[in-house]
């Protein structure tokens, strides 16, 4: 039989077991927006600037060998079958870029080992500065597909293929030439029957060059600066043709 005396210190120690219940509950609603672990963090994805703060810089800027995951998606699409450059020869990079907005996005690109460091050293001097980068990912998104890719402003290097109407294998089939903010920086050529091209296509607005934009790569500009510093060639520089997007070694 309970005693009034002990159900009292029953429903006491109740009473303290039920406080401190709500008090753990008020706790792990207060703490969780300020404890939970930062994620990975994707290609593509947008950083935050507390994230940056808290991982340091240098955790977003890193070369390595190509990881399977990523030569698996590559398979078939920039690495075609034919491909004649080892995956030895190649690299992959992670680094952050700024768009327009002003916004940290994480970028990826595979690159040529040769120029894997160099490359790393642009971007970041390009983060840094806040120069515009709109979008950097691999360009097997979209199947390999370059006039796909140029149309959604996507920089990127390596992708097995020829030289625009040419059979001659291209910068980009040995990952040594960089594109950046392709549909705002075309590529032009005029034919010997006279026609001429534009890729991608629905760049044409873009040719006339004193038409400023924030994703428009000007000579003399950090970017041109910084790819003539490394010793890449641009192609805004061409006689016979011009591709404003493209830097080569």
């Amino acid at each position: 039989m309970i005693t009034e005396k002990r159900f009292a210190v029953i429903n006491g120690i109740d009473s303290i077991h039920s406080i401190i219940r709500i008090m753990v509950m008020l706790c792990v609603m207060f703490a969780t927006p300020f404890s939970t672990p930062l994620r990975a963090q994707h290609a593509g994805e947008v950083v935050k600037e507390a994230s940056i703060r808290k991982k340091g810089e240098n955790h977003f800027f890193y070369v390595t060998p190509i990881p399977d995951s990523i030569f698996s998606m590559m398979k078939g699409k920039s690495y075609k079958h034919y491909c004649t450059t080892p995956r030895s020869e190649l690299r992959y990079l992670r680094c952050l870029h700024t768009d327009k907005d002003g916004r940290s996005i994480v970028g990826e690109m595979v690159v040529n080992k040769a120029i894997a460091n160099d490359v790393l050293d642009i971007l970041y001097k390009l983060y840094r500065a806040k120069y515009p980068i709109e979008r950097m990912r691999l360009i097997d998104y979209w199947n390999a597909d370059d006039e796909r890719a140029m149309r959604a402003n996507n920089s990127s290097c390596f992708n097995f293929r020829f030289i625009s109407h040419t059979h001659t294998v291209s910068k980009h089939g040995r990952g040594m030439a960089v594109d950046i903010n392709t549909l705002y920086n075309p590529y032009y050529k005029r034919l010997k029957n006279g026609k001429t091209v534009t890729e991608p296509a629905t760049a044409r607005p873009y040719l006339d060059r004193s038409k400023k934009h924030a994703y428009m790569i000007q000579r003399g500009d950090l970017c041109y600066r910084l790819f003539k510093e490394k010793g890449f060639r641009w192609g805004g520089d061409w006689k016979h043709s011009k591709d404003y997007q493209h830097f080569e070694k």
